[in-house]
């Protein structure tokens, strides 16, 4: 272990001295609480070029056609590129004309069964984003309540996890966790998740998947449900319909696809018909939201039909739509993005994507949580509803801030060196040494830069003293 020690003692001595350092310089260069860090100096930059994108972004106009015949709601699709969309006004007239002097044959008719399985149990990231997304929970709020299910509570297993697998040593103990969370709206479920046979080679049982700390899970604490605030309620909730789902069977659904021929063009249409609930039982009283369609084809119920059938008249109509820019960040894509950075990286270097991948990106599941709020609390960055914008001193931070701090490589890079250091093939003391050489560096970069800050909060009374605005 005195490897692993080395590495991480490094990795905090390192952190600290790059972030103590550059903040201190900042601040005392242009007078004003600048704070950054190798982990929360890249997060804003993300948020700026997500900004970026959604400024330079036109919208481009593109048309989707339509036939509705028979009850069913039929949509032009391009055979080559698989889209729905038309850009050419044109191309969308010329294919509206052939398709309005013909008659509507089905040509092809598929079904499919296909399962779903349940989502993989909760590490502490999921867990965050599924509250932001139902509940509008800060990631903060969202680890406070969890650290108080885990401590004061005991009904929930280590939060601070970035695993969402189970070690098989578990398994033995899940029939008693079942027992445990048997009450009120979950004592129908857990009797017939009691039912499955447990055995080591369940999809969410890998030992290689978990470093430190498994999944969240129940506990064998018996629950007073009554006991628990709304908020307490709401997390526990969501821990425990996502343990028991995992321990139900697949969703069986049959999907079919319809094509038919339209004055020489083709035009599909998609239909669900659920055989078997499975584990969306677990979650029956919430809409089944239907699954993102990347083809633009909607799911609908479709009566019996086979190929050949042919409608006459079909209802045509042509829709003008514009492109949407890309969406602002929530708490939730935040926590997605930091975990994930790697389409903010400016080199692609795979072998720092995959290392990037591999550490968890940006920040560790325990720390994200702090380093949103820290930037929230700096004033860097503020909440307008759920979106998140940066203020006019988070901007002018990215600009006086060396351009090493703001990008995801420094963090990758630092991993691959930290990976060495505890596999023992790298010196901690070499490491550190250079630590000390890049933040003198960043210091004289820092103090050599000709940036300036505008202060927002500044009046127009000068200071009797030393004649500076106050």
């Amino acid at each position: 272990y005195d490897n692993l020690y080395r590495a991480a003692v490094s990795r905090a001595e390192a952190d600290w001295l790059v972030g103590i350092n550059c903040t201190r310089a900042l601040t005392c260069k242009y007078n004003a609480q600048l704070s950054c860090g190798r982990v929360q100096t890249p997060t804003l930059s993300m948020i700026e070029k997500r900004d970026e994108e959604i400024r330079s972004f036109i919208p481009k106009t593109y048309f989707t056609i339509s036939a509705a015949a028979g009850h069913v709601n039929y949509l032009w699709k391009d055979q080559k590129t698989k889209s729905t969309r038309i850009f050419s006004k044109e191309r969308s007239e010329k294919i509206q004309k052939r398709a309005g002097n013909g008659e509507l044959t089905l040509t092809k008719v598929d079904k499919k069964e296909k399962k779903t399985y349940a989502p993989l149990l909760y590490d502490l990231t999921e867990l965050q984003r599924d509250a932001n997304n139902r509940f509008g929970y800060s990631a903060k709020q969202t680890l406070n309540i969890m650290q108080r299910l885990y401590e004061t509570y005991k009904l929930l297993t280590y939060p601070r996890t970035d695993s969402r697998y189970l070690t098989a040593d578990i398994i033995p103990t899940i029939a008693e966790r079942l027992e445990a969370i048997s009450v009120g709206p979950y004592r129908s479920l857990a009797s017939k998740a009691k039912q499955t046979k447990l055995s080591k080679k369940m999809s969410f049982v890998n030992d290689a998947k978990v470093s430190d700390h498994h999944a969240i899970i129940p506990t064998e604490q018996f629950v007073d449900l009554a006991a628990l605030s709304s908020e307490e309620r709401k997390i526990y909730d969501l821990v425990v319909r996502r343990f028991l789902s995992v321990l139900y069977p697949p969703v069986v659904y049959e999907e079919t696809m319809i094509s038919a021929d339209l004055g020489g063009e083709i035009f599909q249409a998609r239909g669900k018909r659920m055989i078997k609930m499975g584990w969306r039982e677990v979650y029956e009283s919430e809409a089944t939201q239907s699954e993102e369609d990347t083809d633009g084809l909607k799911e609908q119920n479709l009566p019996l039909l086979k190929p050949g059938e042919v409608f006459e008249n079909p209802v045509i109509r042509v829709q003008a739509q514009k492109t949407k820019p890309p969406r602002r960040f929530t708490e939730a894509t935040l926590l997605s993005a930091m975990e994930n950075p790697v389409r903010y990286m400016e080199s692609m270097n795979t072998k720092m994507a995959k290392t990037l991948g591999e550490t968890g990106g940006l920040g560790t599941v325990a720390t994200r949580a702090d380093i949103i709020e820290k930037l929230f609390n700096n004033f860097l960055m503020e909440k307008r509803g759920s979106e998140i914008y940066l203020t006019s001193k988070g901007k002018q931070l990215l600009k006086l801030v060396p351009q090493d701090l703001k990008s995801p490589e420094l963090t990758a890079d630092w991993e691959l060196r930290l990976q060495a250091i505890a596999g023992g093939k790298e010196s901690d003391k070499d490491f550190m040494r250079e630590i000390n050489h890049y933040t003198r560096s960043l210091i004289e970069e820092i103090k050599s830069a000709d940036g300036k800050f505008c202060h927002n909060n500044l009046t127009h009374t000068k200071c009797p003293a030393c004649g500076k605005y106050m």
